[in-house]
This record gives structure tokens, sequence and C-alpha cells, in this order.
């Protein structure tokens, strides 16, 4: 859990920043609309929640790390290995 807590504000960041690049002229419109709506505190909920989701889509999209050449070949060597065992 403690390395979720580390990575929320980094999700939140990478979120908003997509958000930002995507759709600007369409937050500003939302944000016209939020402000005369009744359910502000659940409108924000759900803009945090969206925001996170984001932000976990853009770390993957972004900034995953393929794995490294080697370790596939090492992977695939001891899975026929273990066919071969077999």
């Amino acid at each position: 859990m403690a390395q979720e807590e580390v990575r929320r504000p980094l999700l939140l960041v990478a979120g908003l920043a997509d958000l930002a690049l995507s759709t600007v002229g369409s937050a500003l419109s939302t944000v016209r609309g939020a402000l005369h709506r009744s359910d502000t505190e659940e409108l924000a909920a759900e803009a945090e929640h969206d925001l996170l989701a984001r932000g976990r889509l853009a770390l993957d999209r972004y900034a995953a790390v393929p794995p490294a050449h080697l370790e596939i070949l090492a992977r695939r060597a001891l899975a026929r290995q273990a066919a071969d065992d077999e």
C-alpha cells in the first residue's frame, strides 16, 4: 500500500497533464458547468477518480520500460530447458 500512496501524486499529475493536452477546451466548458452544480463534491470525487485512471494510462503508455533483451532470452532458454526435462 505504501507504494500506491507514493505513486498517487504522480498518477494525479500525469492524469492532469494528459487531460490538459488532449481536451483543454472541453475541460474549460466542464469547469464552467461545474460551478453551477449543487453536487460539486461528488463531481470533484469523480474527477479525481478519472484523473487517477488517466494517470495510470499515461504512465503505462509513456513510462513503461520494456523488459531487457537478455532477460527475455534467458526466460526462453529456461522455458525450453524445462520443456526438454519433461
